[in-house]
């Protein structure tokens, strides 16, 4: 009975480790962006389809931002994500998915963020499957693109480009104020006066009250490290188009109003982008106290420095 039951422990053992050596092994990898379509045509026309299908999904269209010539930016919402961004103090950020028309060459591409992916790197554990299904039926969905590789769900968890670059967790503190209330209308002033060369592409208001989330145009004719265009330039290379990873955000929280680091932000949607040479952060490496400078502008506070 002693060595039945020796026996018995070593296959339920083996069998454990046998499932979770499977489950380990069959952990997605995922992409930050998906391909919907490619054809002939026109962006402009293009995207009066795409906004048509999207509302007719169940999608609320909150903004649209055209950052440079043959590329439009439709951002979308529902009650789904909303939830989502109300699941922790700063999930906001998952609330906005953003469908990118771009002409590169004689094609229009029609992407859009992944909504697994993001959750995965904004820590947001809510089950998005009916979103990323939404999306494909209003859209396609030919493929998942961005880097060479793909990343899992735990390695977004706690993902940063390299040592010394920041979490999700270490965000640009822009600005503070007594109130939620106070920190909204402080933005939405910023924004109106287009502080720091900005411009307001969004709002969404979180479930709760305690969460707004901005999106934000960058164009600058000062400081092109500060413009959506030039930075796209430098790290935007690839046959198949990541205009989906603008407009950036802002969040306010109670009375704090912040924004993802952008050497997260960008990093999390262009995860194999090189350190240095051509296409590269080296050429863009004041871009993120650059986009710190406007955003703070933006945020209602003075800028701490001169570019």
């Amino acid at each position: 009975m002693i060595q039945l039951n020796k026996n018995w422990l070593a296959l339920v053992a083996a069998a454990l480790l046998c499932a979770s050596t499977a489950a380990i092994s069959a952990e997605k990898e995922m992409m930050p962006f998906v391909l919907a379509s490619t054809g002939s045509g026109e962006v402009a026309a293009k995207a009066a389809d795409v906004k048509k299908a999207l509302e007719s999904n169940g999608f609320e269209i909150v903004g649209e931002y055209a950052p440079y010539d043959n590329a439009d930016i439709v951002v979308v919402t529902n009650s789904t994500l909303k939830n989502a961004g109300a699941t922790h103090d700063r999930g906001g950020y998952i609330a906005a998915q953003r469908v990118a028309i771009t002409k590169v060459g004689d094609q229009v591409q029609v992407s859009y963020t992944n909504p697994k992916y993001m959750a995965a790197a904004y820590h947001v554990k809510t089950d998005l499957s009916s979103v990323s299904d939404a999306l494909k039926t209003a859209l396609g969905a030919t493929k998942e693109f961005g880097p060479d590789e793909g990343k899992t769900a735990d390695d977004l968890d706690g993902y940063h480009y390299t040592f010394g670059m920041e979490y999700f967790d270490e965000p640009y503190e822009l600005n503070s104020f007594n109130s939620h209330s106070a920190a909204v209308a402080a933005v939405e002033k910023s924004l109106a006066k287009h502080a720091g060369d900005t411009t307001k592409v969004y709002r969404i208001d979180i479930p709760g009250g305690k969460q707004t989330l901005f999106g934000v145009g960058l164009k600058s004719d000062k400081n092109k490290y500060a413009d959506d265009k030039f930075i796209m330039s430098e790290i935007d290379f690839k046959p198949v188009r990541s205009t989906a990873h603008l407009p950036y955000e802002m969040l306010v929280t109670g009375g704090e109003v912040e924004a993802l680091h952008a050497r997260f932000r960008i990093a999390v949607n262009f995860p194999d982008l090189s350190m240095m040479g051509s296409n590269s952060f080296m050429n863009i490496m004041p871009t993120p106290d650059a986009i710190k400078n406007a955003l703070t502008q933006a945020a209602g506070s003075k800028a701490k420095d001169d570019f």
